[in-house]
């Protein structure tokens, strides 16, 4: 009876153990595949008010063979300006949406980040991830659009856009933690009348 259980007590340690470890390594392969906003601040030029942010950026390797296959991947940079009320919702006063998308180009051996109509190309990967990653001079709002007195918050967002990837794409990426890319909502009350 006592050898018994040992044997059922060691069997449930093994499964314990095999499960930890399945748990750890979809951690660690969810680490390698991220997104992260470090900064972000609004600047006023004129009568525009432009966003600047920066962001840390890494593929996965299964997103990296997929771009050198000549998969686009599309990125969403949502901003949002909203107006805190203390017994309501908060008025959303601006939503802006840029998509920035990057591929490879296989003749020319060369990656591009394609933004506003804008195509940028780049030698390495490192290099065409390191401009996605930075949001520089992006057109949000007028001033005219917000009043003076008030204190305004401002969410920024940027995610890889499901709905662009190819169809095969579309049903692993629910699936798995490779295709799940999305940033955290990055929060701030801007000084815009500076």
């Amino acid at each position: 009876m006592t050898a018994s259980f040992m044997l059922y007590c060691k069997k449930i340690r093994q499964l314990f153990f095999a499960i930890s470890l399945l748990l750890f390594v979809d951690v660690a392969q969810a680490a390698s595949n991220s997104l992260h906003i470090r900064s972000a601040n609004l600047i006023t030029f004129e009568d525009d008010v432009l966003l600047n942010a920066d962001a840390e950026i890494n593929l996965s390797p299964e997103m990296e063979k997929a771009i050198l296959k000549g998969f686009t991947f599309n990125f969403l940079i949502e901003f949002q300006l909203v107006l805190p009320r203390q017994y309501w919702f908060n008025d959303e006063v601006v939503t802006t949406t840029q998509q920035v998308s990057l591929s490879y180009h296989a003749l020319s051996r060369q990656y591009i980040v394609m933004r506003n109509e804008q195509q940028r190309t780049f030698a390495s990967l490192d290099a065409a991830i390191e401009d996605l990653s930075v949001i520089q001079d992006l057109k949000v709002f007028q001033k005219s659009d917000v009043e003076k007195g008030e204190q305004y918050q401002a969410v920024l967002l940027m995610r890889l856009d499901h709905k662009k990837l190819p169809k095969a794409l579309q049903v692993e990426g629910y699936a798995s933690s490779d295709w799940k890319m999305s940033s955290q909502r990055f929060e701030w009350s801007p000084n815009i009348f500076k």
